[in-house]
């Protein structure tokens, strides 16, 4: 009798798992699995402040490595290759006192961000929001993804122009690597 109650159970959980065909579980499952290595050229920048691309670049490394199953390596043949361009970096005063000192500022980085494979083939899904045409390369690529990162910088906080910077660009970086998972 406890051997066909048995069998029941396992027949009954056999069948619950079949019918759950095509799911995966893990963390794992939000990666292509054919991808294994990423090369990450230096990012590009349009902007006219220093180190902002090779700055950048280290912080997408950096999350790269820390949040995916993927090993980035500097050899342009690597399985995948995941391309970014900062297309803006701008700073507005959003308020200021009786005397004219600033006293909230807006910073906003804009990347474009391509991530193809070997056969530079896209594997990054496209986004269903059009980009605005200053984003847009000179060539209309449509596997182009735009990412854009505001955050503020309030001196009476604390905060400098280096630390507000920094934040926005390790925020950028989330949402670049953000960008490699699969679709659902």
């Amino acid at each position: 009798m406890l051997t066909a109650s048995l069998a029941s159970i396992v027949l009954a959980l056999f069948l619950s798992i079949a019918g759950c065909a095509g799911y995966q579980v893990g963390s794992s499952t939000l990666y292509a699995p054919d991808v294994r290595t990423v090369y990450v050229p230096m990012i590009e920048s349009d902007s006219y402040r220093r180190d902002l691309g090779e700055r950048l670049t280290e912080s997408v490394v950096k999350e790269i490595e820390l949040k995916t199953p993927y090993k980035v390596i500097a050899n342009p043949n690597a399985d995948s290759v995941l391309d970014i361009h900062l297309k803006e970096d701008r700073r507005a005063l959003l308020a200021e006192d009786a005397l004219d000192n600033p006293r909230i500022l807006e910073n906003q980085l804009s990347a474009v961000v391509s991530w193809q494979n070997r056969r530079r083939m896209p594997l990054a899904p496209v986004q269903t929001f059009a980009l605005p045409g200053a984003l847009v390369g000179p060539e209309g690529m449509q596997d182009l993804v735009g990412v854009d990162q505001m955050t503020l910088l309030i001196p009476e906080a604390g905060q400098t122009v280096a630390s507000q910077q920094q934040l926005a660009i390790d925020r950028l970086a989330e949402q670049i690597v953000a960008t490699m998972e699969m679709p659902w």
